[in-house]
């Protein structure tokens, strides 16, 4: 039985029906502008406010054309020259009514969508024109059955004219002169002129080369450029080669002399002796340091640093020191042997002692005992196959000693002793692994009554990544400036990062190793810093003490860091189950007094 709808009743439903239809194509078309102009017009070229979203709005927009200006239902959009920018715009989809697209003479890039024929079911005019679109001419473009015209002219595009463009029945326009298109062009294509198809590598109608020849003829020139190419390099390499082999000797030898002029010029200098403190090394000449070093060749060099170049000598009976010749000392003959006679009596079982100089000429040599692992930089910095990442307990071995050593010349040291250049270059390891200071003899002496001792020397402040903040302003070295230093080589120690360059840090992360551990800090994920290769081999709880002291030792404000006293117990009580301490010598370290510490705080504060 049918059932009969009242008259009235029909009528109600198509009113409904269409006002629905106008709703739904209102927001669509208006949300297909807003899209469009967030994607590509970040300078505002576009003058469109949305604030009026009544029937025929947006019609009366710059650049668009609706169907009937008081219906938002969009026709065309005639965007070309209007300073738009980034890839094909995002929306066009929702402007589901729209039948020609102009974007022409803009700066849009990127591939044309792959599936335009979605985004542009009923297009008949698509104009890409003087754009940077770069990639293939999409396939799917065939299935705009509508398209009457397509000009894609000085473009990037790249590849080939897809054959399935042929079906466009409709086509009497088609240009994408001045692109890099290969390969041949659609036979159905021949009914457009040549000059819509001016790119280097097409062929074939309506283009008079022939895609037969013209790859034979490209093919032959290729191979022939080729051959021609590598005979002419292959000559070119050959006569470099024995121009450099035949230069490289003299040159080798010319720039070994130049390096080693200094060591020839004190060779034989009159007076010049090698004074020693230690009493069990042998008397010694500077001759033999010269024979020991082979007359200090680069080949013996095992350390470089801003105080000057460390070699390795080697003794006639097998043994080793180190020699270090100083960079531009400013201190005169009686000067330097005075402060050289000083520091040669300071001992200490993790200090590297001094067993004697030599005063030859302008150069000042210092003579070490011989550490045969190297640096704390070296083992942690420069691994190759061979030797493997230290692990913890070593780490922190080498930490607590290094803490003691340096704690020793600020505290027990008589006069005390800032080192001002402390970094994991200058701990350097014995076959124990044990940490021993070098370069503290370099360091001026710090007098507590003439405080001006203590100011830097030509304003230089230390290697990179290790100098406190508070240098910069003051010029001047304390005791806290050391514990900041020493700090950085203790997030070196759990972190495996060095200070200057954080390798596991974002790509954008441009900041130091004491800058990339603070903003972790700050954000509460500090654990994120140690080295991968620690974690999850019980030691958790003591890598997070340890980082606690680490960044106490770098906090910018320089009173509230800790003494190098504090900082030694402090790591002593972390490695306390391993006993890496010596009891002997433990009685000896004493705190900072309080006069002492007042005179630091008088130093920065001035």
């Amino acid at each position: 039985m049918a059932v009969k709808f009242p008259f009235t009743t029909i009528v109600q439903l198509l009113i409904c029906f269409m006002l629905c239809q106008s709703c739904y194509g209102t927001l669509n078309d208006i949300n297909c502008l807003k899209r469009l102009k967030e994607s590509v017009d970040p300078n505002n070229k576009l003058d469109w406010t949305f604030g009026n979203t009544t029937e025929g709005a947006i019609c009366s927009f710059n650049g668009v054309e609706c169907w009937h200006p008081n219906e938002n239902k969009i026709l065309s959009l005639r965007l070309g020259s209007m300073g738009l920018k980034g890839s094909f715009p995002d929306g066009l989809e929702n402007c589901s009514s729209m039948t020609s697209l102009d974007l022409s003479s803009n700066s849009l890039s990127g591939p044309i969508p792959a599936d335009i024929s979605k985004k542009l079911p009923f297009i008949t005019n698509l104009d890409l024109s003087y754009n940077s679109f770069s990639g293939d001419i999409p396939e799917s473009l065939s299935n705009c059955t509508y398209l009457n015209t397509v000009n894609l002219q000085n473009n990037k595009l790249t590849g080939t004219i897809p054959g399935q463009l042929g079906i466009l029945s409709r086509l009497t326009q088609f240009n994408v002169a001045n692109n890099q298109l290969s390969g041949p062009i659609p036979s159905s294509f021949g009914k457009f002129s040549s000059s819509s198809f001016a790119n280097q590598d097409l062929c074939g109608k309506p283009l008079s080369n022939d895609c037969t020849t013209t790859s034979s003829s490209r093919t032959g020139v290729i191979i022939g450029s080729a051959v021609a190419g590598a005979v002419i390099m292959f000559i070119i390499v050959g006569v470099i080669l024995f121009i450099f082999l035949r230069k490289m000797p003299a040159k080798k030898k010319e720039k070994d002399v130049e390096e080693n002029k200094w060591a020839k010029n004190i060779k034989g200098a009159k007076g010049a002796k090698v004074s020693m403190f230690e009493k069990s090394v042998a008397k010694m000449k500077l001759n033999d340091l010269m024979k020991a070093t082979g007359d200090f060749t680069k080949e013996n060099i095992i350390g470089t640093g801003r105080s000057g170049t460390m070699y390795k000598a080697t003794l006639p009976d097998g043994s080793f020191l180190a020699i270090k010749r100083l960079q531009d000392t400013q201190h005169s003959e009686s000067q330097f042997a005075s402060e050289m006679s000083t520091l040669g009596n300071v001992r200490q079982r993790n200090l590297v002692p001094l067993l004697g100089y030599c005063i030859a000429k302008k150069e000042r040599l210092l003579v070490y005992k011989y550490m045969p692992k190297g640096s704390l930089y070296d083992q942690l910095h420069q691994q190759t196959g061979e030797k493997k990442s230290l692990e913890w307990p070593l780490r922190l071995k080498i930490a607590i000693g290094a803490a003691k050593g340096l704690a020793w010349l600020h505290h027990s040291c008589n006069p005390r002793i800032l080192h001002r250049n402390i970094s994991s270059k200058c701990i350097l390891l014995d076959d124990d692994y044990d940490p021993n200071i070098s370069d503290f003899g370099l360091a001026r002496l710090m007098n507590p009554i003439d405080t001006h001792l203590s100011t830097f020397v030509n304003g230089e402040f230390g290697d990179l990544g290790y100098v406190a903040p508070e240098y910069a302003r003051t010029l001047v070295a304390t005791p806290k400036g050391d514990v900041y230093s020493f700090g950085v080589v203790l997030l070196e120690l759990v972190t495996g990062e060095e200070p200057t360059q954080v390798k596991n840090a974002p790509e954008n992360f441009k900041g130091s190793l004491v800058d990339w551990i603070t903003y972790l800090s700050n954000n509460s994920i500090l654990q994120d810093a140690v080295d991968k290769s620690l974690i999850g081999k019980d030691y958790d709880a003591e890598l997070l003490q340890f980082m606690k002291v680490a960044c106490s030792c770098v906090l910018s404000a320089h009173k509230e860091r800790p003494t190098m006293f504090e900082v030694y117990q402090l790591m002593r009580a972390i490695g306390e189950k391993y006993h890496f301490s010596a009891a002997d010598d433990e009685l000896t370290m004493q705190p900072q007094t309080a006069e002492a510490q007042q005179l630091d705080e008088l130093i920065v504060a001035n």
